[in-house]
């Protein structure tokens, strides 16, 4: 994988990241606000790699010929 490659997936990752854990912070705040740090990431984690293995990134590459 040539440099460019990696920017552009980097670039690509980032695109699909920034409004997926924005939405997820501002749907689940609410719930998860009484709870640590550490459980709330775990949580909001734990809902977003999956999202982003097998929905968002298989999307985006997909849309935008990656």
């Amino acid at each position: 994988m040539g440099a460019h490659s990696k920017t552009r997936m980097a670039f690509l990752t980032w695109i699909v990241v920034y409004p997926l854990i924005t939405a997820l912070i501002m749907i689940l705040e609410p719930v998860l606000a009484h709870l640590a740090l550490p459980v709330r990431t775990l949580i909001l984690t734990g809902i977003m790699v999956p999202v982003m293995v097998y929905f968002a990134m298989p999307f985006a590459t997909a849309r935008l010929g990656t």
